[in-house]
């Protein structure tokens, strides 16, 4: 049935059109069309607005717990870079460099290998390779993470120890190659969906001055969709940094910076988790809060430098932009 379309205005030269209604539909009344955006846009803000006091009280909480370290003037002593609970030093720097350490490791790792797949899907695969692909990278956001650690456990760890001949296996570099496949979904799929929104003008564009399907994906859609990967990396960075698990069971918990890739090291989360399973008293459990706050600073630190490095980026929207 062949759709009919009335033009209501010009926007930067191009008609801004309306599906007019075929026979046996009803036309929405502007009034009802009003009030139900009126009705999302509220909902949208009611739940952005719980959101917002949500990470607020969280802030909040982890700050007063961490008041009686800094009353008692002890905050000196938690951020240090010795961790030896057995002789007083509750030091947690050596903690953060290494949950800093391992997400950037691993998201350095995912990262090529994400725009790789939405290269094959968007430019060098299409048809059922594509869809292969896609199939399986939805398969993996439903695997948990304990799956990973367990396969990890038994497959790479082994290998890491025969193959570098240092240490148990249980390092840095386990970790980040374990969490890279842990994130890698996240940033495909978030870079896909940015690819998704392109205007189709851009690659017919790029067809019509002759470009190769690389050439598309290198000069036309990687820079049409660079906020898209800027947000890519801020969800994968964050993914990386709040794991626990990953880090828990491959990364070998030795509180320690971490000196070559295949050096134990241990994250903040992880050392959360170890210390609320062991004690609920004494310093250790109170470097707990001091942790849960310096890993709320890292992650919010690491979110505004990647969102404003996108957002210095200039996409082209148009195919006249190319």
């Amino acid at each position: 049935m062949i759709s009919h379309f009335y033009a209501l205005g010009w926007v930067d030269g191009q008609a801004f059109t309306r599906q007019t209604p075929q026979k046996g539909q009803h036309p929405i009344s502007p009034s009802v069309q009003n009030k139900s955006d009126k009705w999302i846009e509220r909902g949208l803000l009611l739940a952005t607005g719980f959101s917002a006091a949500a990470i607020l009280a969280m802030l909040v909480l982890l700050a007063a717990f961490c008041l009686p370290l800094v009353t008692s003037g002890r905050l000196g002593e938690i951020f240090s870079w010795r961790w030896q609970p057995f002789d007083g030093k509750f030091g947690i720097l050596p903690m953060c460099a290494g949950s800093l350490a391992l997400s950037v490791a691993a998201l350095v790792l995912a990262f090529p290998l994400a725009i790789g797949l939405c290269a094959l899907v968007h430019v060098l695969g299409r048809g059922w390779p594509a869809r292969f692909w896609l199939v399986l990278i939805h398969f993996m956001t439903g695997i948990p993470t304990v799956v990973y650690g367990f396969v990890s456990v038994f497959l790479l760890v082994p290998r890491m120890r025969d193959w570098f001949q240092a240490g148990t296996g249980f390092s840095l570099l386990t970790a980040a190659l374990t969490m890279s496949l842990l994130i890698l979904p996240t940033i495909v799929l978030v870079f896909q969906s940015r690819l998704d929104q392109l205007d189709p003008m851009l690659r017919l564009s790029a067809e019509a001055l002759g470009f190769s399907r690389i050439q598309q994906m290198r000069y036309v859609l990687l820079p049409a969709a660079s906020r898209g990967l800027a947000v890519a990396a801020v969800l994968g960075f964050g993914r990386a940094v709040g794991d626990t698990l990953i880090s828990l069971m491959l990364a070998g918990n030795a509180a320690q910076l971490p000196d070559s890739p295949v050096a134990s090291i241990r994250t903040l989360t992880a050392q959360i988790a170890l210390v609320l399973a062991t004690d609920s008293q004494s310093m250790a459990y109170q470097s707990v809060f001091a942790a849960g706050l310096l890993l709320f600073g890292l992650t919010a630190v690491v979110n505004l430098v990647l969102r404003g490095a996108g957002r210095r980026i200039k996409e082209p929207h148009r195919a006249q932009d190319i």
